[in-house]
């Protein structure tokens, strides 16, 4: 094997990914991931339909195929079709296209079984199509569907079927493990015999992940002299899926310093697009692209990255288009806090960093990972700095939800040194404590009260009925924008707290 292969990527997001149970993308959206995979990604070829699907297909592979052509990429598109006569190949044709890959039996079964036919008749057929192909200029690539099974039952139907098609001028032979029956040590055997036979023919192969072999298969390829692969965004796929690009990339350069054309930086990215798409969500372990992956979670490994990148691989987030994070929860120490602050640029003294320190293991205990987002609204909770300051303070309120009766609230605020009590009904919870607030400031006090422009809120990563609730509320007052956040476990409450802040940050205005 050469020392730094180059390796040919294709991506079939679009039609093998697209294949994946529930998922379907319609055709702007094709549009979009086509050209994140061509022009972000590079990706060498990307496959992005089957011919003679539907309508919608049809103008998904125009529109891709438009765009590909007004950038000189028309070449880098292709379209799977069938051994039908000039139908397939017709199909490709008026929607613009320049490359078929022809799905041709790979194994003596399929052969007998599903078309009834001979190798022989199965040749004549296959022949006519690319006969017909190159007549329209088109480039033609031959998938050997089944081959894995048909290299391993029936080799001599497999050598037949290249040694008649050798002298067609078909670009590329590619061998897919449609069931996802192989191993790596099969792949290097049954891929060195393909190599052996026909070493001047463009191989590619096509896994998948039945077995949660398909990178391992992907690189057993590789080993074995493989010029392309066959790859899908987020390991997308019938079944178990497809080898995953960005897995597939990372091995590829950091394990063989194997060459590619892709952009590792834009993985990240393109990987979120398609995950929001497809509606299939990326399992936060997954490798390169998961949540999770550049997440410390153990005060030692951050004790251990301040002293030399003790825990560092090469897979460094920012490759990726990423950042390490360091999870704060009951596994951190003082060092995963610090690393926390230090992205945020805050700083504490010892004793408050203890404070805030035992308050997170506490907050661990009850919701395993707190997030970095968390983080201020825990220090000013747990220290307090301003409270003294503060020119409001909520004393106490009451709020009530019955079914069939509006919600009604009854708060007790001090202002200034002065208490105010009001009450009020309003359409929830939060709308009757802050039309209570209004009475307050507008009735009692003669003065303005902000409008609430914005009022969104998140759950921070983690999602489970324990964690926290950052709301985060727009305020307009006479013109000017702000906004203020709240943290709690409650959902009003964490409103509440986002207008108390609110109404200090006015006050101070006023003074």
């Amino acid at each position: 094997m050469e020392n730094h292969p180059k390796i040919e990527i294709m991506d079939t997001t679009l039609r093998d990914g697209e294949q994946t149970s529930g998922v379907s993308f319609v055709p702007h959206e094709k549009l979009m991931i086509a050209r994140l995979l061509l022009e972000d990604l590079k990706v060498d070829r990307i496959e992005v339909a089957s011919a003679r699907v539907s309508d919608g297909e049809f103008n998904a592979v125009r529109m891709i195929c438009d765009w590909a052509a007004r950038r000189g990429m028309l070449h880098k598109v292709e379209v799977l079709g069938f051994v039908d006569g000039h139908v397939s190949v017709d199909w490709v044709r008026q929607a613009g296209g320049k490359v078929i890959n022809l799905l041709t039996k790979g194994s003596e079964k399929h052969c007998r079984f599903q078309l009834k036919k001979t190798l022989a008749e199965h040749l004549d057929d296959i022949r006519q199509v690319v006969d017909y192909a190159h007549e329209q200029d088109m480039d033609v690539n031959v998938y050997l569907e089944d081959w894995s099974n048909g290299i391993k039952d029936s080799p001599d139907y497999v050598f037949g079927l290249m040694d008649g098609l050798i002298g067609s001028n078909i670009k590329r032979f590619m061998l897919p493990d449609t069931l996802g029956i192989l191993n790596p040590l099969q792949v290097i055997e049954f891929m060195r015999k393909m190599r052996k036979r026909y070493p001047d023919v463009h191989l590619d192969f096509h896994a998948h992940n039945d077995y949660d072999l398909a990178v391992s298969n992907v690189l057993a390829a590789v080993l074995s002299g493989v010029k392309g692969l066959h790859t899908t965004i987020n390991g997308l796929g019938e079944r178990a899926g497809n080898a995953p690009l960005a897995s597939v990339q990372a091995i590829l350069k950091d394990h063989f310093h194997a060459v590619t054309n892709i952009d590792e930086s834009r993985l990240n990215e393109v990987s979120r697009v398609v995950e929001s798409y497809s509606g299939v969500v990326i399992p936060p372990n997954k490798p390169i692209v998961g949540d999770s992956v550049f997440t410390q979670v153990a005060g030692v490994h951050a004790d251990g990255d301040n002293k030399n990148n003790l825990y560092c691989n090469d897979l460094l987030p920012e490759r990726f288009g990423r950042v390490r994070e360091y999870a704060l929860g009951k596994n951190s120490g003082k060092a995963n806090i610090r690393k926390n602050l230090e992205s945020l640029g805050l700083e504490l003294d010892e004793e408050s960093m203890k404070k805030v320190t035992r308050r997170i293991i506490e907050l661990g205990d009850r919701k395993e990972v707190v997030t970095q987002e968390d983080l201020p609204y825990i220090i000013s909770d747990v220290l307090k700095h301003d409270s003294d300051k503060n020119k409001v303070r909520l004393l106490s309120y009451f709020v009530t939800l019955a079914q069939g009766l509006k919600p009604m609230a009854t708060l007790s605020i001090e202002i200034d040194g002065k208490t105010y009590q009001e009450s009020s009904s309003g359409d929830g919870q939060y709308d009757a404590f802050v039309r209570a607030l209004r009475k307050i400031y507008k009735g009692t006090l003669g003065r303005k009260f902000p409008m609430l422009t914005n009022y969104a809120v998140s759950i921070p990563p983690g999602g489970r009925t324990d964690a926290f609730v950052q709301t985060v509320i727009t305020w307009n007052s006479e013109g000017h924008e702000f906004r203020t956040r709240g943290l709690d476990a409650d959902q009003t409450e964490a409103a509440i707290k986002a207008t108390i802040k609110m109404l200090n940050m006015i006050e101070n205005d006023f003074e």
